[in-house]
């Protein structure tokens, strides 16, 4: 039976689109405590289908899919300006395609702006009644405030019109920031994207004999299961070699792996390659927090996922990427060297004007996964690194990184890299890598 945390979280799930949510409401349509009615809000707005702004309070929004995450919603876009909603609340759940500037003449701005589009604006009210009357939303920048029978518009279309006291460009500048910062976090598949739901989901009970799994082994031709209690929590995970030699009446409980790994939905798929190629494991249920089965995830779902999202275009750009893209690779000294050169721009440097110690431990892992990409195949994960010397390197310095491979397994690698700078030493690491095997 559900608890009460997730029977409220049912109910918000089946409240409409754009209606408004309070705690001592919830509190009083389920008859629980406010401290619980809270709690189960806060979860329904980190899941993405609630959303609570300044002044206007919590709404149930459109869960966002995963393709859509770029989108913004214009309840975000009030938090993101710290704006105020002045009229068409009820439209706040709403998503935009894109945003117009309106630092043009009228006719010009209406032949750019179209449904579903947030205009930004100053205080032109024919401009603000126009764009509402073409299905868009208006932002009136420099804390304006909208005539009165543009707000009654705004709540008869259902289109938010908003006012936040920041100026065009920084408001453009913020909204462009929000988006950039969610097309990075496209990019970070988590495994409750591609796991295999419950419902599609084959498992044993504690009390379930091992007849029963020979009976799945027939129909599904799996030989893994995950082993739940009465309540559907995970208590271990049953395999062919479990099985083999037992009595047909045996209890799957007596025979079962307990205590397995799992992992939650929230988990990314990188990580999880890595634990199940650490651990040897092939399938990891997928629990809640609670350990109530969600779900499976098998290593041939994380390594497709991980093969397909390599070949996707890169959208987001990280500190990171902006790092490895200024690596290139030189001609070394000795035959079959590899040597890179990076040139330390002002955005790699501390507050000194010296190169930041995030920045050098990018610098060597990149130079190492390099490298080593040339004996295998495949990710690598830093298992363990260690910077034993690093002296301070100003701006505008070129660095000559020369990463040496010391050992290389089937599944690790040790690599030894030293960085100059105008032939002086003014680094050295060594890590130790996990390969990760794509193949």
């Amino acid at each position: 039976m559900a608890t009460k945390h997730e029977q409220i979280l049912q109910y918000i799930d089946t409240l409409p689109v754009g209606e408004k949510i309070s705690v001592r409401q919830i509190a009083k349509a389920m008859n629980v405590s406010e401290g619980t009615a809270y709690r189960a809000i806060k979860e329904a707005e980190n899941k993405g289908y609630v959303s609570t702004i300044e002044r206007v309070g919590t709404i149930r929004i459109e869960r966002k899919k995963k393709e859509n995450i770029e989108k913004l919603t214009f309840a975000e876009i009030v938090n993101i300006v710290d704006g105020q909603v002045l009229g068409g609340r009820t439209g706040l759940h709403k998503t935009l395609n894109k945003f117009v500037i309106g630092a043009m003449k009228l006719e010009a701005m209406m032949r750019y702006t179209e449904a579903g589009n947030l205009l930004i604006v100053g205080n032109r009210t024919q401009a603000h009644e126009l764009a509402l009357k073409e299905g868009a939303a208006v932002l009136i920048t420099g804390g304006f405030d909208a005539e009165d029978q543009i707000k009654k518009l705004a709540d008869n279309l259902e289109l938010p019109v908003i006012s936040t006291s920041y100026d065009t460009f920084t408001v453009a500048t913020m909204i462009n920031r929000a988006i950039y910062d969610q097309l990075i976090k496209k990019e970070i598949i988590l495994v409750e994207d591609i796991l295999t739901p419950l419902s599609e989901t084959f498992f044993l009970k504690t009390s379930d004999k091992v007849s029963k799994w020979h009976e799945l082994n027939q129909q599904t031709t799996h030989s893994r299961y995950p082993v739940v209690d009465h309540n559907m929590k995970v208590q271990g995970m049953v395999t062919s070699k479990d099985i083999l030699g037992q009595d047909f009446e045996t209890t799957i409980d007596k025979i079962m792996t307990k205590n397995p790994m799992t992992v939650s939905g929230k988990t990314s798929v990188a990580s999880t390659a890595h634990m199940m190629v650490w651990e040897g494991i092939e399938v990891l249920p997928v629990a809640d927090d609670s350990n109530r089965l969600e779900g499976i995830i098998s290593r041939q779902d994380v390594l497709k996922t991980l093969q397909m999202n390599q070949r996707q275009p890169q959208v987001g750009e990280t500190i990171d990427d902006i790092v490895t893209n200024q690596m290139e690779l030189i001609q070394g000294k000795a035959k079959g060297e590899e040597v890179y050169s990076c040139e330390v721009s002002p955005q790699m440097t501390n507050h000194l004007g010296t190169i930041s110690y995030g920045v050098f431990t990018t610098i060597v892992s990149d130079a190492a996964n390099r490298i080593l990409r040339s004996y295998k195949k495949g990710d690598l994960v830093v298992e363990n690194m260690t910077i034993y010397f690093l002296k301070p390197v100003q701006m505008e310095s070129t660095l000559e990184i020369y990463p040496k491979v010391l050992e290389v397994g089937r599944k690790f690698g040790k690599v030894d890299v030293e960085v100059f700078n105008d032939g002086i030493l003014v680094g050295k690491a060594m890590m130790m890598c996990q390969l990760i095997d794509r193949t």
